[in-house]
C-alpha cells in the first residue's frame, strides 16, 4: 500500500470544513506552475452522510463501483475526489479522498488505508496527523508558506502563527512545532490522545 496515503483531519468534517479542505493548499507559492499531483494525491478525511449525499448529487459521477464514486471534475492533472461509504466496526461512515487515477488501484488502496486506520481499537494520532489536523483547521490568515524571511532551504514550506507567552506572534515552520506548541493548537479533546506509530 502506498505510504503517501494520509489522514488530514480528525473527526467528521461538516460542509463548510469539507469545502475548505478540498483545497488545503490554495495559498501555495507558484500555484499556477508545476504539477501538484503529489501534494494532493493520498489525502483523505471523514465527512457526514449529508455531505456525501450532497456531493453525489452535484454532478453525475465519473464512475461508481460499489461503495465509492469519483467526481467527474479533476482537481489537478489526474487527481480527483473519490467518495467512500464504508462499514467499519458495524457502523457506516463516509469519507473523501484524493486519488491519482493514473494508478487504477489508487481508490482500492485508499479504501484499504481508511479501513485499516479507522479500525484501530484505540483512538490515537501520529505526529504527522496532528500537524495535518492543525493545518486543515487553521484559517488562511494564520497559516502561510515560508518566504524570503526564512533560510533559502526552508522557503515554500508550510508555516503557521505561534503565540508566545508575552503575547508576541510569529510564523513558524509547521513541521518544526514542538509537542507543547502542537498541543496548544489542537482542540481540547485531541490534546491527550495517545501517540500512534506511523503505518
Amino acid at each position: 500500500m502506498p505510504s503517501s496515503i494520509r489522514k488530514v483531519y480528525q473527526g467528521a468534517a461538516d460542509r463548510r470544513q469539507m469545502f475548505r479542505m478540498f483545497d488545503r493548499h490554495a495559498q501555495r507559492p507558484n500555484r499556477t506552475h508545476g504539477d501538484a499531483t503529489a501534494l494532493y494525491s493520498g489525502e483523505w478525511f471523514e465527512i457526514g452522510q449529508v455531505e456525501h449525499t450532497y456531493m453525489f448529487e452535484v454532478l453525475p459521477p465519473l464512475w461508481m463501483p460499489g461503495d465509492m464514486f469519483a467526481m467527474r471534475e479533476f482537481l489537478t492533472g489526474s487527481v480527483t475526489s473519490v467518495f467512500f461509504e464504508l462499514k467499519i466496526d458495524e457502523r457506516v461512515r463516509y469519507f473523501h479522498g484524493y486519488c491519482d487515477l493514473t494508478d487504477r488501484q489508487s481508490p482500492e488502496w485508499m479504501r484499504a488505508a481508511i479501513v485499516e486506520r479507522e479500525s484501530r481499537p484505540v483512538r490515537a494520532m501520529t505526529r504527522e496527523e496532528r500537524l495535518e489536523h492543525i493545518w486543515s483547521s487553521t484559517h488562511d490568515p494564520y497559516r502561510s508558506y515560508a518566504d524570503w524571511r526564512f533560510p533559502r532551504v526552508d522557503r515554500g514550506k508550510r508555516t503557521i502563527i505561534v503565540y508566545g507567552a508575552d503575547r508576541s506572534r510569529d510564523f513558524r515552520l509547521l513541521d518544526r512545532l514542538t509537542d507543547v506548541e502542537i498541543a496548544a493548537k489542537l482542540p481540547v479533546q485531541l490534546r491527550h490522545l495517545p501517540d500512534a506509530l506511523a503505518a
